[in-house]
């Protein structure tokens, strides 16, 4: 099974997902980190280009190490519009990856480049196999599942199915670490390590799941898509109150 990730920045597939990807990544499954922006404004010090390539750079220390294949689109960090050229991008990338389920952002998230890919995502997902849409790979055939992502500390966002991360959390971690210049960078932003940024939701959410670790998602019901929880490993319903 091919599953795609597309995250607004670099670092937000493993921030929000990483747990999860690594699952699919253990089972076989071949895992595509679609990166939307380039990162350019996520430095106090550097300037845009520089701090750019640096985290490019870092990305595609991220994916590797679970062997997932990098998709860089390289838009302008913090302005993402959803436009022709975007959708078009969008679509490449959907192309490229040929997935059978898609994890995007939350469309209500706080911040704009995340809410916009995630509408993107959402919006164009069936797109990608109308042959009149010309982009430079082929169309794809069918419309795969589409689940939406946690936000930060689980703000504006309702989970209705959990994944069990427990034995990939230190995977997680391990992917973030790669991501030297934006653990300083919310340090300097926000004042907290990320360490404790993906500690305390996972047992949050493991908490309401009942398991020691969860990452929290959400479906897209649209006409043509069906929601089936077997496309994702070890899913968990959603809490019994």
């Amino acid at each position: 099974m091919n599953v795609l990730f597309v995250g607004a920045h670099p670092d937000d597939i493993e921030t929000f997902t990483g747990g999860t990807a690594a699952r699919y990544a253990e089972r076989g499954d071949k895992v595509y980190f679609c990166v939307a922006t380039n990162g350019n404004v996520g430095s106090s010090t550097m300037p845009p280009d520089d701090i750019a390539a640096i985290r490019k750079k870092e990305a595609e220390y991220g994916a590797s190490v679970i062997g997932a294949e990098l998709i860089w689109l390289g838009f302008n960090d913090e302005f993402l519009f959803d436009t022709r050229e975007t959708r078009h991008a969008f679509i490449n990338a959907f192309r490229i990856a040929r997935p059978d389920v898609v994890f995007c952002h939350w469309i209500h998230d706080y911040n704009p480049d995340h809410s916009i890919s995630g509408y993107i995502v959402d919006e164009c997902i069936h797109m990608s196999s109308i042959p009149n849409i010309k982009t430079e790979n082929e169309p794809t055939s069918g419309i795969p599942h589409v689940y939406y992502m946690d936000t930060p500390a689980g703000v504006n966002f309702e989970p209705e199915i959990y994944v069990d991360i427990t034995s990939t959390f230190s995977k997680k971690l391990e992917m973030l670490s790669k991501h030297v210049s934006q653990n300083k960078w919310m340090k300097d932003l926000f004042g907290y390590e990320l360490d404790a940024f993906l500690e305390i939701p996972a047992k949050f959410r493991g908490l309401q799941a009942g398991v020691p670790m969860a990452e929290a998602f959400r479906p897209s019901i649209r006409w043509g898509r069906t929601f089936t929880k077997h496309m994702l490993p070890d899913c968990l319903g959603p809490m019994k109150l």
